[in-house]
Formats: structure tokens, C-alpha cells, sequence
């Protein structure tokens, strides 16, 4: 018999696997469950976006494309991002279409992170960061935002996690699953951090058409920030794409000219009908994001309402499509928690441990869903707490 534990890389072995698909499992043959765990828009990605993929279909162009993606996608991702953000990136050196935001942030870390390499991430925030960096080779060094700063990246804590070995700070803004946002005056501070030394950012803002009462604002923007900055984003959540598999990256030449090479023997490139769709969406989607920010924003409000009528105590998302309440108060660990309100009442959302073991006492629940099923999950969340 053959000792796979001998012939499997020990690094990938070491890492545990996805907090979320863990607790996804707990869902298996499990009837009249109503789940608030999913971080993908109910919406249908709109119908002239799949026109223009269908049109790519039967004009035949199902061609592999440059490695960078066509050079009419990365015009407009340009455009827009300029349009958008007041970001200025060259479409032919500074651009890379990737398979999804996930690749671009696999890229990110591989171009940039050395074995032995420091690379300080926001916590709560998305599963994959720190999986990534140790495939690196890299050491994740993890700074847990406190509630009391609106989960906000603190000067001070960006200060005391920097040492000589720190060669990136991952920035996963507006963020998931706090919701929180930065804005200029919150992000100007951690630049001050950053300016002089060698370290880069990973800025993660796949979720930058979403925020409500504050217009997005890229740490790139500010002065002296571009040059060290990676932008990683993608059409996933803006324009109800996710399974159209596309996302981008934004970066000085030098750094784009190393991520292309990756992508190059990894990837080839990201696929072409989805690239047309990509291109219409990005020219022609404004209205789209508009309005599906506002049925968001509507879901938002009311459901942050509904907790704290329930007695929970829930930061005020900004950002994004989710909300964190506080669940610590009823005595037990967020995972028990949203076990026993899974089998107890059939609704599933996400504890908070699944962002980090530092987010105890936290739970997500995503508003991605009608406020029809947001209500009825509600419904069963007070019969919960009013029985514990």
C-alpha cells in the first residue's frame, strides 16, 4: 500500500481546509433548511450581457485570446476603472484578465511572496489568503480588527505587525464578512505606514461597486500608492457573474510583467465567451450595478434592523452583502451556535471561526436573497433565541 502522507507535499497537507466548506457539509441530506450562506447575487447576470456572449458564440470567435485578455476587455477595464475610481492603468503592461478574482490574488502572492516572506492579513476576511501565501512559502502574519474600530485596519496594529521580513499587507476592502468599508481618511493613515518602505499591498476589491453611503476608494489613488499596490477585482459580484469565472488585476509593469508569466503556464487564458460578456458588461452596466446596489442597500437596512429587534447586537455593514452579528452573548462558540441553529430551526449561515480562529463569537449571514427569504429565516432565528 502506498503512504500518500509520504508522497503528498507536506505543505498542502498542513493546510486545513476551508472553514466554510466545512460547515457546508453539516447541510447534507438536510430538508427544509433556508440558508443564508452563500456570497453570490440571486440576480441572473442581466440579459444584455448574455446576448453579447451568445452573439460571441455564433459569430465563432471561441479562439484562444492574448494571455492577457483581449486587448477591447483590458481597454475598457481601463476606462472604467479611470471613469469609476480616478485609476490610471495602461491596458497593454498593467492589466491581466484572470479566471476569476481568485486567481488574481493567487497571482498576486506568487509573483510577489518569497519563502520565508512575511505577508500581513486583515482578519475577518475571505478563506483563501492565508492558504495562498503558505503555498508560497510565505508566513501569514494575521491582524484581527475589532469591532469597537468598525473593523477597520488601525495604524497602530499595521505598525506593531511590521517587521524586516514583511514584504506585503493584504487589504481586502470593502470586506467580507464584516461588511466594513475604509475610506479615504481611513486608508491615508495606513499609507503614511507604507510610504518609504518595501512593502507592497494587495488590495482586494472585488466588492467595490457595492458600498452604500460612501463612493469606493482605492488605496491606490492616494499619493505615492500605485507604485506598490496591486489592484485585484472582477465582475463576480457588480454585475451577478460568478459563474462566468472573470476577474483582473491592476498593477505597475513590473509586477504585471512576472503575474503574466504565471498566468501564462498555469492558465493560458480566461475564457473567451466570457471575455465578450466581460466587455459588455463593463461598457455598458452601469444601470445594472445600480440596481442591484439598491435592492442590496433595501435588504441591508432591513435586515440589520430585524437583528437588533431580535436582541442581537449587529454592526452596521457599509459594504459588500453581508452582515456580522454578534452572537457571543448566549453563552457558546459561534460554530455551536450556528450548528445548533441549523439543526434546531433549519437556517444556515456561516460562523464566524470560518474567517479566521481569532472570530469567535461572530456569525455571517449574507443578504444575497429575497427579502422573502431573508424573512423567513428570521422568523426561525427569533424562535431560536427565544428558546435559549
Amino acid at each position: 500500500m502506498i503512504d500518500y502522507t509520504k508522497i503528498l507535499s507536506e505543505t498542502v497537507q498542513e493546510i486545513k481546509p476551508s472553514g466554510i466548506r466545512k460547515f457546508f457539509d453539516l447541510l447534507n441530506d438536510k430538508k427544509d433548511v433556508i440558508g443564508l450562506t452563500v456570497g453570490q447575487p440571486d440576480f441572473v447576470t442581466p440579459w444584455h450581457i448574455r446576448v453579447a456572449a451568445i452573439e460571441s458564440l455564433e459569430k465563432g470567435k471561441t479562439y484562444y485570446t492574448s494571455n492577457s485578455g483581449t486587448l477591447e476587455l483590458r481597454q475598457g477595464i481601463a476606462a472604467y476603472n479611470k471613469r469609476r475610481f480616478g485609476l490610471d492603468y495602461d491596458p497593454v503592461s498593467e492589466i491581466v484578465v484572470t479566471v476569476g478574482g481568485s486567481e488574481a490574488i493567487d497571482l498576486t502572492l506568487r509573483a510577489l511572496v518569497s519563502p520565508g516572506d512575511e505577508v500581513i492579513i486583515v482578519l475577518p476576511a475571505f478563506v483563501c489568503y492565508g492558504p495562498l501565501t503558505s503555498l508560497c512559502g510565505g508566513k501569514p502574519v494575521f491582524i484581527y480588527t475589532k469591532e469597537e474600530n468598525s473593523f477597520k485596519l488601525m495604524p497602530e496594529e499595521l505598525k506593531s505587525a511590521i517587521t524586516d521580513k514583511t514584504k506585503l499587507l493584504i487589504l481586502p476592502y470593502p470586506n467580507n464578512p464584516t461588511g466594513a468599508i475604509m475610506t479615504k481618511e481611513d486608508l491615508e493613515p495606513i499609507a503614511d505606514v507604507l510610504r518609504g518602505t518595501d512593502i507592497m499591498v494587495l488590495s482586494d476589491e472585488i466588492y467595490c461597486e457595492l458600498t452604500y453611503g460612501h463612493n469606493h476608494v482605492s488605496i491606490a489613488s492616494l499619493d505615492g500608492m500605485r507604485e506598490r499596490t496591486v489592484i485585484t477585482s472582477g465582475f463576480s459580484k457588480s454585475y451577478a457573474m460568478t459563474g462566468w469565472r472573470l476577474g483582473y488585476t491592476l498593477a505597475p509593469a513590473p509586477v504585471t510583467k512576472q503575474m503574466l508569466k504565471i498566468h501564462q503556464y498555469a492558465i493560458m487564458c480566461a475564457p473567451t465567451v466570457s471575455q465578450f460578456a466581460a466587455l459588455e458588461a463593463i461598457n455598458n452596466g452601469d444601470n445594472d450595478v445600480a440596481v442591484m446596489r439598491e435592492e442590496y442597500n433595501r435588504r441591508r437596512r432591513y435586515i440589520v434592523a430585524e437583528l437588533r429587534e431580535l436582541g442581537l447586537d449587529c454592526f452596521e455593514a457599509e459594504g459588500a452583502f453581508y452582515v456580522y452579528p454578534n452572537v457571543s452573548k448566549f453563552g457558546m462558540s459561534s460554530e455551536e451556535f450556528c450548528r445548533r441553529l441549523l439543526n434546531e430551526k433549519g437556517v444556515a449561515i456561516v460562523p464566524g471561526t470560518a474567517f479566521g480562529e481569532g472570530c469567535d463569537g461572530y456569525a455571517r449571514i449574507s443578504y444575497a436573497y429575497s427579502v422573502d427569504h431573508i424573512s423567513k429565516a428570521l422568523s426561525r432565528i427569533k424562535s431560536f433565541i427565544s428558546e435559549l
